[in-house]
């Protein structure tokens, strides 16, 4: 007579190893040898989760075992880890809006198309951006409705109406996003993102001339000293009313990178609220405790350094810088992810060339929560 004897059954990704057939005649023959695929694996391996049935051949009228789907297919979350890789980056931009920084601004603004343009040829994978703009004070007029009991207008910003012009919606917020910048050499406009929020997003038109809108942020800033920490801690930190304003810029799995410009340090006497640590920590707590998702990149005085070239701050002529060294403790903090420049510099295109670096090993390494 004829049987079927498995042997050696084997499941290596949803495969059987072998069957082989005995023929056992009454003669004293022998056996074929059966016939194994990967010697290396167990045998005994249990089908119930192996996608396999059996069916009765119309040849042989043999059952046979057969091979499903099943789930052999590996994914990006099997063991519960994702794979290391970015697909989002964040962008907040902090710029001071004092009455020195006109220049800068500008300077800030001839550089972004090009570092943007780099990040979108140096991040193959990463196309999805959110870009948002803060200056470093809650309302640029906050000084005019107290001028205006003893001025017929806001000698500071001019384009204050005493008794008519009133904060928009989120504009008296310290760390609420740029959508109109107002006040002295400010864009004076609507920028109307395409988002319908207070930041810009990758599907932007024109993100280059929105861009320019929302960073023109003016000099006319009336309160002293800036704020610039204070506003960054504030735009990304749950439950405060800048964060409420911002809802939607931060995503979870994206990168965050953090971009300040200022030619003030951030002095612990009449400056921003907290210390270097808790700025920090505001950070990474906004990444859920992942500081590894945090890129910091910093243009501010020099003078201080061996090499800088920012001459003594004078803001009466709008030249210099002040040495910053409470800001720039805090971008070392960062270590390989904290990128210092000197915010006196002719062009800030070798900052953000190094900055791009950062950013790309950044994404490469970042890998996103689960789920």
């Amino acid at each position: 007579m004829r049987r079927t004897h498995c042997t050696n059954l084997v499941l290596a990704l949803a495969t059987v190893a072998g069957c082989a057939d005995i023929r056992d005649d009454g003669q004293g023959g022998s056996a074929s040898s059966p016939t194994t695929q990967n010697p290396t694996e167990t045998d005994g391996a249990d089908s119930s989760s192996s996608g396999l049935g059996t069916t009765v051949s119309p040849d042989t009228g043999m059952t046979k075992l057969d091979v499903g789907a099943g789930t052999g297919n590996m994914t990006a979350d099997d063991g519960g880890t994702n794979m290391p890789g970015c697909d989002k980056v964040d962008f907040l931009f902090i710029i001071d809006n004092s009455g020195s920084m006109a220049d800068e601004q500008q300077n800030l603004i001839a550089s972004f198309p090009q570092f943007i343009s780099t990040i979108q040829n140096t991040l193959d994978e990463a196309q999805d951006y959110h870009v948002m703009v803060l200056d470093t004070d809650a309302w640029v007029y906050a000084q005019c409705p107290g001028l205006c009991e003893f001025f017929p207008s806001c000698l500071l910003n001019p384009t204050f109406e005493c008794n008519v012009t009133e904060p928009m919606e989120c504009e008296d917020v310290l760390g609420a996003g740029v959508t109109w910048p107002r006040g002295a050499q400010a864009t004076n406009a609507d920028c109307a993102f395409a988002t319908g929020a207070r930041y810009m997003d990758s599907n932007e038109p024109d993100l280059t001339a929105a861009f320019e809108c929302a960073a023109r942020v003016g000099t006319g800033s009336t309160e002293d000293p800036e704020k610039p920490m204070e506003a960054m801690v504030a735009a990304v930190t749950p439950g405060t009313p800048a964060a409420a304003c911002n809802e939607g810029f931060i995503r979870d799995d994206a990168i965050l990178v953090v971009t300040f410009i200022t030619d003030e340090d951030d002095d612990p006497s009449d400056g921003s609220l907290g210390t270097v640590e808790g700025w920090r920590a505001a950070l990474v707590a906004a990444k859920k405790g992942d500081e590894a998702a945090v890129v910091v990149l910093g243009l501010f005085g020099d003078g201080d350094q061996n090499g800088g070239i920012c001459p003594p701050f004078n803001p009466d002529a709008a030249s210099g810088a002040e040495p910053s060294p409470r800001l720039r403790q805090f971008v070392d903090s960062w270590g390989d992810r904290g990128v210092a420049g000197s915010v006196c510099a002719n062009s800030y295109q070798g900052f953000f060339e190094e900055a791009v670096a950062v950013i790309d090993t950044t994404c490469d390494e970042y890998v996103p929560p689960a789920g």
